[in-house]
């Protein structure tokens, strides 16, 4: 049987706001991306993924800027499931965009500044908040 999440989840703010940039999968891993703080870079078939603190990036990067994130508190299991669908479910049907991320220990989901506030108030009925 699959564990499922059943204490209360508590989501941390994380740092400055991020930026989610693409660059083209040849591309040669970028120095700029490895600064202090969260930063993630995936590289698929088709691209290399890079998010990180947006004042890292060079303007001639193609970047989507203007994101802030949350980390799930604590470690998860990796046969935990639902967590995502738990904490995306309000925000789709608010209309709310994100990006997510996950590594070994936990979860990390993405929402545009502007609708930051919104997203903290309907995840706020189904979570803990830390700022």
């Amino acid at each position: 049987m699959v564990p499922r999440m059943e204490k209360e989840l508590i989501l941390q703010a994380t740092g400055p706001l991020l930026a989610i940039c693409r660059l083209p999968v040849d591309a040669d891993l970028p120095e700029w991306a490895f600064g202090k703080g969260f930063w993630s870079v995936t590289r698929s078939d088709q691209e290399i993924s890079v998010v990180c603190a947006q004042d890292q990036v060079p303007r001639d990067v193609a970047a989507d800027r203007q994101w802030r994130a949350f980390r799930v508190k604590g470690t998860l299991d990796l046969n935990l499931t639902g967590i995502l669908y738990r904490l995306l479910e309000p925000l789709a049907r608010g209309g709310i965009s994100v990006f997510t991320l996950s590594t070994y220990d936990t979860d990390y989901l993405m929402v545009k500044e502007d609708r930051y506030s919104e997203a903290v108030s309907l995840l706020g009925n189904i979570c803990t908040i830390e700022s």
